[in-house]
């Protein structure tokens, strides 16, 4: 089994979780190629942060349109299975034109965080946490995509990733009725409020699927709700799990469903003041409790 020091962890703030937001989304703002000093600053931000920690963060950098853009990563080696990953990973590049606060801002700073909580850990398997360069367009579903970049390289190296995690946009809740819309064929039975957070992957993860909602509702008593369909389903693809699907690993999205329930999606008015702090809390705490379990799980 891990070990994991429970009494020297500081468990998931609000307060933590929005500082880095507001750094990214408010201080640095959009963050692209087409503004490439920003977009450095980010990188720099993300290194800073896993490295007071402790962490050696590695970087995989390529070029783009003659900027350099890298892929950070961190890992908590296995202490009984060392070579199976599991990997959670979010991108911290925006759209032009928004500051990119829920998008996806949230999921780096619950990416930071989670290398803050899970630092005393010694999980069974090697967890890898990941941020990931040039998710939003132009790049996505293109060759530059910085997670094409890293999960091809992972499969030339043979790398037996047992679990990928995209975290994308993870800071808007919503208790109103009506709050929530679902892509076509998928709303039937679920509930009409945003209050929820999403695991999402294609039929062939679905195992993987069942694993983590599984691990996740063992771990706190947030709502969630898990669905595995057909890839070209609209937004069951739209982030960087798809990648690893195309390099034939199991993975999955965990989101507040963007523009599914968030009206500021790839707009300017995605600000930090915008998102629920608290509930992101409580999600996070989840996901690090349950990245601790899977990364234990004979049958992952």
């Amino acid at each position: 089994m891990s070990a994991c020091d429970e009494d020297a962890v500081t468990p998931i703030s609000a307060p933590a979780l929005e500082a880095h937001v507001r750094k990214l989304a408010h201080e640095i703002g959009e963050r692209h190629v087409f503004r490439p000093q920003s977009l450095a600053e980010a990188r720099d931000y993300i290194r800073s942060c896993w490295e007071a920690e402790g962490y050696v963060v590695e970087a995989q950098t390529y070029e783009v349109m003659d900027v350099p853009c890298s892929n950070l990563s961190i890992i908590l080696p296995g202490t009984r299975l060392p070579g199976q990953v599991v990997l959670m990973g979010a991108h911290y590049d925006t759209v032009r034109g928004s500051p990119g606060a829920d998008d996806n801002a949230s999921g780096v700073a619950a990416l930071l965080e989670l290398g803050r909580r899970l630092y005393v850990c010694r999980p069974g398997r090697t967890i890898r946490l990941v941020a990931f360069v040039n998710e939003e367009a132009p790049f996505f579903y293109w060759g530059k995509m910085g997670s094409v970049i890293y999960a091809r390289a992972a499969r030339q190296r043979n790398e037996d990733i047992r679990a990928m995690f995209s975290l994308e946009m993870l800071g808007c809740y919503n208790d109103e009725p009506r709050s929530q819309r679902y892509p076509p064929f998928l709303g039937r039975g679920r509930s009409s409020q945003g209050n929820f957070i999403a695991f999402v992957s294609n039929l062939r993860s679905r195992p993987l699927l069942n694993s983590a909602l599984a691990a996740f509702k063992t771990s706190t008593n947030f709502p969630v709700e898990g669905t595995a369909a057909f890839s070209w389903v609209p937004g069951v693809s739209w982030s960087d799990h798809l990648s690893f699907w195309r390099s034939g690993y199991p993975a999955l999205m965990i989101t507040d469903t963007a523009f599914f329930r968030y009206r500021h999606y790839h707009s300017s008015q995605d600000t930090p003041g915008k998102l629920d702090y608290a509930r992101m809390a409580a999600v996070v705490e989840g996901l690090a409790r349950m990245l601790i379990r899977l990364a234990d799980d004979d049958n992952l």
